[in-house]
């Protein structure tokens, strides 16, 4: 992965097109090494997620290149690499899949569903479904496995109040304000670097597939899957 890192690195100090251009071999080696991390990727979740089963990095993988129709920032492309591992669609799935994200000194993994503004009746009803079995998700929550990873959702989008609809004492309402149910785990360099790097990205993954199970049955009720 360092390749990759490297690579990025180099991206974001120079993130024009003349650059890119003249430096077009060395995207498409840290590409071919992403494309070959994305393949073990899809493997490895296959093994205890079905739903990994049949995807292809083409499916999953994010393009590099940035849409800035409608951004203040025009820099041309990002600064990361990202894959989305979850059936129907890969990347553009409204399931609950799994997500590795390279970036210097901003790697993760992450799993859960991220509900775009759009789909306000499927980020409604996974809202209710929280309410309504709370107490299932605290136990995936409690989990031994889950929190050697996790600890919670993640929080970086949410609303100031509780959405009209349900009681603002409940005990957990802080769910029921977030526009997206995703957890995250940071991947250090020193981590994806060593011997047990990908055997923990891959133990994370496992550890939110009750997560995944859980919001995807909601998912597939809302969007017929």
């Amino acid at each position: 992965m360092q390749q990759i890192l490297d690579f990025l690195k180099l991206l974001i100090a120079n993130n024009n097109r003349e650059w890119f251009a003249e430096h077009k071999d060395l995207y498409i080696a840290a590409h071919d090494e992403f494309i070959g991390i994305s393949e073990r990727f899809i493997h490895d979740i296959s093994l205890f997620d079905p739903q990994a089963r049949g995807l292809q990095p083409k499916d999953c993988i994010f393009r590099i290149y940035r849409d800035t129709r409608f951004s203040a920032d025009k820099t041309p492309y990002k600064n990361h690499m990202g894959v989305y591992v979850a059936s129907h669609g890969g990347r553009k799935s409204m399931r609950g899949g799994y997500y590795l994200h390279l970036q210097p000194g901003a790697s993760m993994m992450a799993a859960g569903v991220w509900c775009p503004d759009h789909e306000k009746t499927l980020l409604k009803e996974l809202r209710y479904a929280i309410y309504d079995n709370s107490d299932e998700l605290e136990k995936i929550f409690a989990a031994k496995h889950f929190r050697k990873h996790f600890t919670d959702f993640d929080k970086s989008y949410t609303l100031k109040k509780v959405p009209q609809g349900f009681p603002t004492d409940f005990e957990h309402a802080d769910w029921l304000k977030l526009k997206m149910f995703c957890v995250m785990r940071p991947l250090s360099e020193e981590l994806l670097a060593s011997p047990q790097g990908w055997s923990t990205i891959i133990d994370a993954c496992q550890a939110a597939k009750p997560l995944n199970d859980f919001l995807n049955y909601t998912v597939d009720e809302v969007l017929g899957y």
